[in-house]
């Protein structure tokens, strides 16, 4: 199946993105053809400072190969390295109506705390269709606030089919339900996000190992003792479970009745263990990577993205009659 998916890169990368994203698209690239793209054109929906942006960029290129996104497996590029991803961004833009952007749950969220808001966040959607389309994608790994983007990209799909003729693949989400939705360490009824001033609410990738191990034994737990899994009743232990099923890969039920008999204290100190087992490796292999490397892989990807992009794009570009 053709592959694609891709992260922002803004803020530090944390164990969720991991877990969420990074770790299922080395487990696809197996066997399908797979593209993952480091998306700067969405990072600047929102202001960015270059030289942070240029750092960004290469630190989450480089955390893709580290965490084992294969370039002789997988297609490795950067977003604005292709423009196919813009122009096809403008054309969908003109087919979606403005409301439907307006009642985004993302956009809604990211307005409400902003005092200024470019007309680049509403379009995000369009552009995020776009990336996705323009491969003609069948299978999208997304956490699950990305879900109402995936919609309105097949809506978007779909819509596009029906007045200009088929041309795009209608492309199906993938959520890995346990690790989708990995919550902050201090507030489990949040997200765990990059953005939070807060950097004791998420485990970065770079954290050192003392680092990580403070964070989980301060992170926050349910009132009572029992390792026991439920969102809604226990929603911090059962984050901690999510994380620690992530990271091990074993089904949340293996966990729990593995721990059944630890007090919480106990939990975090093997949470932990298992934590730096997973990300000091990881680390060794992200601090090996050369930039010259990396810009290499990077540009070997977004020559193969530019081709197959080119084809899409220019059949788009003929039904709507733009002259060739």
């Amino acid at each position: 199946m053709r592959v694609f998916s891709g992260l922002q890169p803004s803020g530090n990368v944390h164990i969720g993105n991991y877990l969420g994203a990074i770790k299922q698209w080395v487990g696809l690239q197996r066997g399908n053809d797979a593209l993952y793209c480091i998306v700067d054109v969405h990072a600047i929906t929102i202001p960015q400072d270059p030289k942070e942006l240029r750092r960004a960029t290469l630190e989450t290129a480089k955390t893709y190969l580290a965490a084992g996104v294969d370039p002789q497996k997988s297609t490795i590029f950067i977003q604005s390295h292709v423009p196919a991803h813009a122009e096809l961004g403008w054309i969908l833009s003109t087919l979606t109506p403005l409301g439907e952007l307006e009642r985004m749950t993302q956009f809604k969220e990211k307005r409400s705390k902003r005092d200024a808001v470019y007309a680049g966040l509403l379009n995000y959607p369009t552009l995020m269709a776009a990336d996705i389309l323009l491969y003609q994608t069948e299978l999208v790994p997304v956490g699950d606030d990305q879900l109402q983007h995936i919609e309105l990209t097949r809506s978007l799909a779909e819509r596009f089919n029906n007045r200009f003729g088929k041309t795009f693949i209608i492309p199906q989400a993938r959520v890995n339900k346990t690790t989708a939705r990995i919550m902050s360490l201090a507030h489990p009824g949040d997200k765990m996000s990059k953005s939070d001033p807060n950097d004791k609410t998420r485990i970065n990738l770079l954290d050192p190992e003392d680092v990580i191990r403070a964070k989980i034994k301060s992170a926050v737990t349910d009132s009572g003792n029992e390792i026991v899994y439920g969102p809604t009743a226990k929603p911090a232990i059962s984050n901690l479970i999510n994380i620690f099923a992530g990271v091990m890969g074993k089904p949340v039920e293996w966990i729990t009745r593995e721990s059944k008999e630890l007090t919480y204290s106990e939990f975090k100190n093997n949470l932990a263990d298992a934590v730096v087992q997973e990300l000091i490796p990881f680390q060794q292999r992200f601090n090996d990577l050369k930039e010259k490397d990396v810009l290499s892989v990077l540009q070997a990807g977004a020559q193969k993205a530019a081709e197959l992009a080119s084809s899409t794009l220019k059949d788009v570009k003929k039904k709507i009659g733009f002259v060739l």
